[in-house]
């Protein structure tokens, strides 16, 4: 980094220095992203206080996934870390220390907040912060937001993608009642599976779905196209596979894709949850694998996950 470019970084963190700070580590996938971004929101706006991200910290490390941030197709309008807010340097110490030093104290006193466990914890939502407050978590519940939600709609207003592929994936949809399938492989599709929805699972979603919408057509979203074909039992006239936006810089497009339908059938992912709760068709429906996994790697179907409306199979 050049010294005007250090200054410039100095000079960023000076001007906010005495302000309330909420500064959440940005990680995961692109659902778990979202999360991430609108419980910190929620606390920022509910305090008066500055929503600061990490947009490095969460990703550095991420030699498994290779994941990175993706926010930025989103109207999102704060600003990102300085490198001194990261705790740079010797950020992965320093982050440790806090995280112990913070477990030890009432949890309205911490200012390294990280989640326990998976349950929606309602007390993020009494946090009175003090000075910059860390956050660490996926939050994966609207509870943590759903009293800002057109806030929270507004800023995840996704930027359409521009070209030819998707603009007219876009018609289609728009131009029939459409319903978004999503299907997620965390175990091999051929292999005795712990991880994903059940085996029965899109059947019985596809005939509670035929019988709220019988003329409805399906645009099925996959990371293994193929497999998920084989699980639904439709003929191939009903079905448009969406398979063209590759890797994880294009999830963004499948996820303003998916919100243009009218209706959903998701997977056990947060990815399709928010494809299916940034949606703004009026009287859509919403159905959702209800099964709970505490012992496997995934879990799903926790306190606070699936909101009241959804229909949970």
């Amino acid at each position: 980094m050049s010294a005007l470019a250090s200054q410039n970084d100095f000079n960023r963190g000076a001007e906010a220095g005495s302000r309330l700070k909420i500064i959440p580590r940005i990680f995961g996938g692109l659902g778990n992203q979202l999360f991430c971004y609108a419980a910190a929101r929620r606390l920022a706006l509910e305090n008066n206080a500055e929503l600061v991200l990490d947009d490095v910290s969460g990703f550095v490390r991420d030699h498994d996934y290779r994941r990175h941030y993706q926010l930025d197709h989103f109207n999102i309008p704060c600003r990102k870390c300085t490198s001194a807010e990261r705790l740079v340097p010797l950020s992965r110490v320093r982050r440790y220390l806090k995280r112990v030093m913070n477990r030890r104290l009432p949890f309205e006193a911490r200012r390294y907040i990280q989640q326990e466990g998976f349950d929606f914890d309602p007390r993020l939502l009494a946090v009175k912060p003090r000075g910059k407050v860390y956050l660490e978590g996926y939050w994966q519940s609207e509870q943590y937001f759903k009293d800002v939600e057109s806030t929270i709609r507004e800023d995840l207003r996704i930027t359409p993608p521009r070209d030819k592929t998707n603009r007219t994936v876009a018609e289609c949809i728009r131009g029939c009642l459409a319903v978004a399938v999503h299907v997620r492989f965390f175990d091999a599709p051929q292999e005795q599976a712990v991880n994903n929805a059940p085996g029965d699972y899109y059947a019985r979603a596809f005939a509670r779905m035929e019988a709220i919408a019988p003329d409805a057509h399906y645009f099925v979203f996959s990371d293994q196209p193929t497999a998920a074909c084989a699980l639904i039992p439709l003929p191939e006239d009903r079905i448009t596979l969406v398979a063209h936006n590759q890797g994880d810089e294009n999830a963004y497009a499948d996820l303003w894709l998916m919100s243009q339908c009218q209706h959903f059938i998701i997977a056990n992912s947060t990815f399709s949850w928010w494809g299916a709760w940034l949606a703004e068709h009026v009287g859509k429906q919403v159905i959702a694998p209800e099964f709970e996994v505490r012992e496997g790697k995934m879990w799903w179907g926790f306190d606070g996950l699936l909101p009241e409306d959804w229909i949970k199979l």
